[in-house]
């Protein structure tokens, strides 16, 4: 059944219009609200406040490692509970929390047509409980011993046997986090999934969704398979540590004590964990690549290149990255067959990533690139993902894997391709988005500089890492001291590093600054500043008010891609204007 719209068979809503929820008071407007566009801001403001803790803890840790002893309260215990709060916060406190649950939250309802996600009170309680999670990860720093320093992958027996940092509460309390955040994730994931299948416009077929959508939407599909893989075995390690049980603690004898537990498989947790572990990369990646997709298309105005190329390969990547996952435990012992196989699915996951990165170059081939300030962070995404992943080919094959798995090598690679590349899209997708959200510009000045200190400082960073793996530098050192193999230049380069990282993180404090600054003073903005074609940009207000369309549901007649359309009055069609009458 369809219905006949401007001379054009439009499908008719598989879903009707919905009632929304009014909130009655400040209270339930701003704070127990039940809008996906306020609950994605309180996800970002929550998700950035932990990062700044993540990045404060960098900054000790490159101090320690840049001039050894300089701060004194920097002992072994507390290096280690840094890198282990540090790595944990930004990969799933930070990355997933603000990809999923803040972009997620904003775009998928206004890049659809729907006035919110389909359960609205599901999604205030997802970010509730989330909230939830990082409060009770930040506790660790408060109770007795402090948090966990078993180092992000946690690893047992080491993460909660004595003598271990943090062994008391803090591995109880980071359990009890993760399993939070699962809990928290699986509502709201399960609210995007459902929006998605169900909640989109009249006319937005699942082929005319801009690739930020299928992104974020196969991403969250990933998440749900792969996040209960990292729940049970968290509950399986709390059950040890409180209980006493075995299902990783193998038998032990410590200092000479036969230990209560036996029979338990560490290897097991290690499963376990990389199986959530490397999906995980590109739950990140994928909204990260659906993001860029967009930002190429609108600042270079020009089609998308391969659009549903970049669709399947956007699918194929989630599938695949489920039978990578022991390439993280070359060194574990595995059978050399299943090494073989882990680093053949690890080389065939390169081919979809690759045919996405030809497809951005062919977009910006010929294009009318405007280097905007999201442009920047777009481009310095794709080169980093590049250099990041070349090195990841390295790491995929076991035989160079395992003489540099231990060494600073992997930290480079690991912080290019899931540190620095994914971050350099949430800049640009602040920068891009900023203007519907609060109807003014962030200030371009202080963008272009944010953008270059960035860039260039990340360079410097994690490149010199690179050959420090090379010669041996070892990962998770709390000190060097008199190593033989390591020569005087890797101190210095360490100490290079350390004054690079300080550089960076201030550089994030005039971003900061920017986004509060620009609320108030930014030049205003329009409803459309860039001119970009899809839904979220034609809203009858900007910022989009409650039920974000007014009395009528936009209708798609198109992709998300018309840019530069020979014979149009401008250089874009959005995807709600309907195509002109044909002349006899």
């Amino acid at each position: 059944m369809v219905d006949v719209t401007h001379g054009v068979a439009v499908p008719v809503a598989e879903v009707g219009d919905v009632e929304l929820y009014h909130p009655r008071s400040w209270v339930t407007k701003y704070v127990f609200s039940q809008d996906a566009k306020v609950i994605a801001i309180q996800y970002s403001l929550t998700a950035l406040s932990i990062g700044l803790v993540a990045l404060v803890l960098s900054w000790l840790m490159r101090m320690q490692l840049g001039f050894p002893g300089l701060l004194s309260f920097i002992n072994a215990d507390r290096y280690y509970q840094f890198v282990t709060m540090h790595g944990m916060i930004m990969v799933i406190y930070l990355l997933t929390a603000l990809f999923l649950g803040g972009f997620g939250n904003y775009l998928i309802p206004l890049m659809l047509g729907a006035r919110d996600m389909v359960f609205p009170y599901v999604n205030m309680l997802s970010y509730w409980i989330y909230l939830l999670a990082v409060l009770v990860l930040v506790a660790g720093f408060f109770v007795p011993g402090g948090p966990t320093g078993a180092g992000w992958t946690l690893y047992p027996p080491q993460a909660i046997l004595a003598n271990t940092p943090g062994q008391q509460w803090g591995i109880i309390l980071m359990l009890v986090s993760l399993m939070l955040f699962i809990i928290g994730f699986t509502m709201g994931g399960l609210n995007y999934v459902v929006t998605v299948l169900q909640g989109r416009a009249r006319g937005m077929t699942m082929m005319r969704m801009p690739l930020t959508v299928w992104g974020i939407f196969t991403a969250t599909v990933m998440a749900l398979l792969a996040f209960p893989a990292l729940f049970v075995g968290s509950v399986m390690m709390l059950l040890d540590r409180v209980l006493g049980t075995s299902f990783f603690m193998p038998s032990i004898v410590l200092m000479g004590e036969q230990l209560k537990y036996g029979g338990g498989s560490p290897i097991l947790f290690q499963h376990l964990f990389w199986f959530f572990g490397h999906p995980e990369v590109y739950i990140v990646a994928l909204p990260a690549f659906g993001i860029v997709s967009d930002l190429i298309s609108t600042h270079a105005r020009k089609n998308i290149f391969g659009y549903r190329m970049m669709v399947w390969a956007i699918v194929a990547i989630g599938a695949l990255s489920f039978v990578v996952w022991a390439h993280h435990m070359y060194v574990s012992g595995m059978n050399p067959g299943f090494g073989f196989f882990f680093a053949t699915t690890t080389l065939i996951i390169a081919i979809p990533t690759a045919i996405k990165v030809y497809n951005w170059v062919l977009t910006l081939w010929r294009g009318d690139i405007h280097f905007t300030v999201p442009m920047l962070f777009a481009l310095g995404f794709i080169v980093t993902f590049v250099n990041g992943g070349l090195t990841g080919l390295f790491l995929g094959n076991v035989v160079v894997d395992v003489p540099l798995s231990r060494t600073m090598f992997v930290v480079a690679h690991f912080h290019m391709v899931m540190g620095i590349a994914p971050i350099m899209v949430i800049f640009g997708a602040i920068y891009h988005w900023y203007p519907k959200l609060t109807g003014r510009m962030l200030d371009d000045t202080l963008g272009k500089l944010h953008f270059w200190v960035t860039f260039v400082g990340a360079y410097a960073i994690f490149f010199p890492m690179h050959y420090l793996g090379l010669l041996g530098v070892p990962r998770r050192y709390y000190e060097m001291g008199e190593t033989a193999f390591v020569p005087p230049s890797a101190h210095t380069l360490n100490e290079f590093i350390t004054i690079a990282a300080l550089i960076v993180g201030a550089a994030q404090l005039a971003f900061v600054f920017n986004l509060f600054w620009s609320l108030r003073h930014g030049r205003p903005s329009g409803g459309n500043p860039w001119r970009a074609t899809t839904l979220e940009w034609q809203t009858p207000e900007t910022p989009p008010t409650h039920g974000n369309w007014g009395k009528e549901l936009p209708v798609v007649y198109r992709w998300a891609y018309d840019y530069s359309v020979p014979g149009a009055a401008e250089d874009f069609l959005p995807q709600n204007q309907p195509p002109m009458p044909r002349t006899p």
